[in-house]
């Protein structure tokens, strides 16, 4: 492998903007509206105490990438350990690894920037956020890519955490960050929400969403463990996902299921067709992030292409 570039996340991070990871997730998900995007669901090979899951796809239009991220299950957090491979769909040619955890976030980051810009409001103003983990981090850098928001509001159970997330995010993105004490004002004044926790239960109560919301969630969507409140899923007059086939190829009951699971629609579809999103000010669309096949792969290529 002599002479292959080899990036880590100190490489990506000394090089990435979110505008740039916000439009390689755009371009990503035009390639699956147009059929060019190949993206099955992940899967999985038992090894040891864990597993290693792999997940593969194929951009053969523009962007000309095929590829796989793999990571192990071994560890616990942030402990696992990730690596993207970047080949040429058109020639097979070995382009590079990325090595770390950067691409993976900041592609679930981006395509839930992307979520936001086609699914809220025109007129949105505020993005809150429950939740201050990496992947929180990553979804307020590219929604505030993605829109011109006004205020970002954020809320988790740790005093420290929320202060220390504001005072990051604060110095990063152009709107002031300001962290809250108790999530119900956050939620009543977001036009548009992102639930990014690793809460198996609900992490507000749905009255507290005002008519017009945009809401994304990140963290466990499973019947029987679920961040988001079930009757959102039940309200929201529109239901989007990166992938319907990853939806369907869990082993878990999901939260959209049933009559809600006939209506959920591909984001991808929702940039061709706008009115299988949002058609009314006062509707609730719900965003249900799931991971999209390739755009691992997509955004590995476009990091590999600012060093070569």
């Amino acid at each position: 492998m002599t002479g292959f570039p080899l990036l880590t996340d100190g490489d990506v991070y000394s090089q990435f903007d979110y505008e740039q990871v916000v439009d390689a997730m755009r371009d990503a998900v035009a390639e699956r509206a147009a059929g060019t995007l190949e993206a099955p669901p992940r899967w999985r090979v038992p090894a040891g105490e864990g597993d290693l899951v792999f997940t593969a796809g194929a951009a053969t239009g523009s962007t000309n990438a095929a590829g796989f991220r793999v990571y192990e299950t071994h560890g616990t957090g942030d402990d696992h350990t990730e690596l993207v491979a970047v080949f040429d769909a058109t020639t097979g040619a070995f382009e590079g690894l990325v090595a770390g955890h950067a691409v993976g976030g900041l592609r679930t980051g981006g395509i839930g920037g992307v979520a936001i810009d086609a699914l809220a409001r025109p007129d949105a103003e505020t993005l809150g956020i429950l939740g201050t983990g990496f992947q929180a981090r990553a979804q307020v850098g590219a929604a505030c890519a993605a829109r011109d928001f006004d205020a970002v509001a954020v809320y988790s159970p740790t005093a420290e955490s929320r202060a220390s997330f504001a005072e990051i995010l604060g110095g990063a993105v152009e709107p002031p960050v300001r962290a809250a004490d108790d999530p119900e004002p956050v939620v009543r004044e977001a036009d548009a929400l992102v639930c990014a926790t690793n809460s198996e239960e609900p992490v507000f109560d749905p009255d507290w969403l005002e008519p017009g919301t945009h809401v994304t969630t990140i963290g466990p969507r499973f019947e029987d463990a679920h961040e988001l409140p079930l009757e959102v899923v039940e309200r929201a007059d529109a239901i989007a996902t990166d992938s319907l086939p990853q939806v369907d190829a869990y082993d878990r009951p999901y939260i959209a299921s049933g009559a809600d699971r006939d209506r959920m629609v591909e984001l991808a579809a929702v940039l061709e067709d706008p009115d299988l999103g949002r058609r009314r000010a006062d509707d609730l669309t719900l965003f249900c992030s799931v991971g999209l096949a390739g755009t691992e792969v997509v955004l590995g290529k476009r990091f590999l292409e600012r060093f070569a």
